[in-house]
This record gives structure tokens, C-alpha cells and sequence, in this order.
């Protein structure tokens, strides 16, 4: 599929971006644009990842013109950028909302004056039954991706929902190591706190799949094994602390949710299984040709995908972070 094709990816310089750029490169594509605003990332990424089929553009998904410019000969568009804290959209919703909603619809209308052949959107478990603003932003940005396809474009457009990926930025595992280092203590927001979590390698993996088998229409579901937060920091606070280390509950922070879901109750009423990994929520818009391509396809049995009910063990927990290589001193 991406054999000598150009593919364009936005928000490519966060660490999504450099895995998924890193499995294109093996794919041999023809060129891999990186769109993102950070000058300073950019640059960084250059210098890491030497190949002449990576090249960068310095914009932004709120700039409408900058994108149709970007997309000029694109064949695959991967819109990853985002605004994804949640304390910091709470705070500045008007902002996640010109990022997360406008910048979305940007990059539909950009990719169709462009004749892209298929845009796949990534999102969150938080867009999912979403309580804060981040996750309705970013509700929303799947509802405009999935009804884009109403377009009468030749544009495929997919959604693909994933839960916390391991060692991204911003990811509770380096904030709890730096936490240990600098203070030998973990600040933990609420000790019942379960999360999704899933390994950048296996995100990108699971993340193609989907680009590749994906017809148009459809949310892909990153099935992932869940833990309590709090097992995390034990382990870590094991691994890298002392006898007078310690972990101290802070309470959750605005638009926190004590658990996720993957996919909602009424999602579950049309989602569908995939593989063993990816799970596939049907729209409700009607899309008789989608409908089609899944008519042979199982149901899910559950009535939500909630990460209180799919827990893994603390075992299970530590043998993840040793195989992704976290507990390394």
C-alpha cells in the first residue's frame, strides 16, 4: 500500500510520529512529509532519523491554506496532531477547540481539493463517553472523519481509538521516574485509578493495519490490556526508589475520569470484530458498502470495554514494562 507513495502526517514530531515514521521508512515509501509547528522537534528529528525521503514543513492544521498546499501530490494522509492534555483544555477550551475540531475539519477539506486517496484520523479512549474537553474535541473530530465520507469525494476516510501509549510524552511513566529522581515520591491523583495501555511499537503495527484494511467510514479500536495506574507506580517506586520512597494520593485533576472506556455502551450495539487486536465500531450513518465489507463479521459479546473490568495483574504489569524496556537503570 505505501510503496513509492507519499505520505503525509501531521503532529509527526511527537513520539506517535517518530515510530510511525520509522515502520513507514521499512515500507518503501517515496517521500514521508512531516506538518508540525515546533521548529525545535523538527530539528531534533532530522538529526535522529537520517534518510532523504523524510522531509518538513513548518505549519499548522489551523491553517487551512497551509495545509492545501502541503497535500499538493499526497497519496496517505496520518493526522495525528493534537492539543492532549487535559488540564490544559479544560483551562483553554477555545484553543483545543481550533486545534482539535477546526484543525480536523482543515485537514478533510485539504485532503479532498487534493485528491488523497485516504486520510486516517487518530484518536483516544477519551473521545469515548468523553466527560472533559479534550475527549469531546476530539469526538467530534472522529464524527467530522467518519461523516467526511459523505463528501462524494474519492477520499477514504477511517478513525483509528487507542488507549495511553507507553513512554509517549507526557506519559505517567517518565513523570513518575522524574517524580522518583528529583523528589522520591510518586504523585498519584486518585490510588483506584485504572488506565489502557499499550506499547508504541504495537500502537504504529496495529495503527497500519487498520490504514491498510480500512474501507472508509470505519473506527478502529486498538484492543489493549488494562492496569491500575497505581500498580505502575509501585513497580517503579521498587525499581527505582528506596526505603524512604513514597506515593501520595493529590485527587483528580478537572475533566479526569477515575476509568476509561475504549468503546461506549451504545458503541458496543455496532461494533465488531477484526482481528485478535483491532476492533471495528460501525457508524451510524448509513454507509451500505461498509456494512458490507463486515456483514461476515462477529459482534463484540461485551456490553462496554471499560478498563475497570479488563484489568491485567501487577505481574503482568512489570513483565510489560521489562519487555518495553521501562525498568532499565
Amino acid at each position: 500500500m505505501f510503496e513509492n507513495k507519499v505520505i503525509f502526517i501531521t503532529g509527526g514530531t511527537g513520539s506517535w510520529g517518530h515510530e510511525l515514521i520509522l515502520q513507514l521508512l521499512a515500507l518503501n515509501p517515496k517521500k514521508i512529509i512531516v506538518f508540525s509547528r515546533n521548529e525545535d522537534r523538527q530539528v531534533r528529528m532530522r538529526r535522529l532519523i537520517e534518510n532523504q525521503r523524510l522531509t518538513f514543513l513548518i505549519g499548522d492544521i489551523r491553517d487551512r491554506t497551509a495545509l492545501i498546499a502541503g497535500l499538493k501530490g499526497v497519496d496517505y494522509v496520518f493526522h495525528l496532531a493534537a492539543l492532549k492534555h487535559v488540564p490544559v483544555c479544560e483551562e483553554q477550551p477555545l484553543e483545543a477547540l481550533k486545534t482539535n475540531v477546526t484543525g480536523t475539519e482543515n485537514v478533510i477539506e485539504a485532503a479532498i481539493k487534493n485528491g488523497v486517496k485516504k486520510v486516517i484520523n487518530v484518536s483516544t479512549d477519551k473521545a469515548a463517553d468523553p466527560v472533559n474537553f479534550y475527549g469531546m474535541t476530539k469526538a467530534i473530530g472522529e464524527k467530522l472523519i467518519i461523516y467526511a465520507n459523505h463528501l462524494n469525494s474519492d477520499t477514504a476516510f477511517i478513525c483509528v481509538r487507542g488507549g495511553n501509549v507507553l513512554g509517549s510524552s507526557g506519559s505517567v511513566l517518565q513523570l513518575f521516574k522524574d517524580q522518583i529522581k528529583q523528589k522520591n515520591r510518586v504523585l498519584i491523583t486518585d490510588k483506584r485509578m485504572t488506565r489502557f495501555f499499550i506499547t508504541k511499537e504495537k500502537t504504529i503495527q496495529q495503527l497500519l493495519k487498520a490504514a491498510e484494511t480500512g474501507y472508509g467510514g470505519e473506527t478502529f479500536i486498538l484492543n489493549s490490556p488494562a492496569c491500575k495506574v497505581m500498580d505502575i507506580a509501585e513497580i517503579l517506586l521498587e525499581t527505582y526508589g528506596n526505603e524512604r520512597s513514597s506515593s501520595i494520593e493529590s485527587g483528580a485533576r478537572p475533566g479526569e475520569k477515575l476509568h476509561e472506556v475504549l468503546i461506549s455502551a451504545h458503541e458496543c450495539q455496532h461494533t465488531v470484530t477484526h482481528t485478535d487486536d483491532l476492533l471495528v465500531v460501525l457508524p451510524s450513518i448509513m454507509i451500505p458498502e461498509l456494512n458490507e465489507q463486515y456483514a461476515d463479521s462477529k459482534p463484540l459479546q461485551t456490553k462496554k470495554l471499560s478498563s475497570e473490568d479488563f484489568l491485567i495483574s501487577k505481574d503482568e504489569v512489570r513483565n510489560m514494562l521489562t519487555k518495553g524496556g521501562f525498568l532499565t537503570t
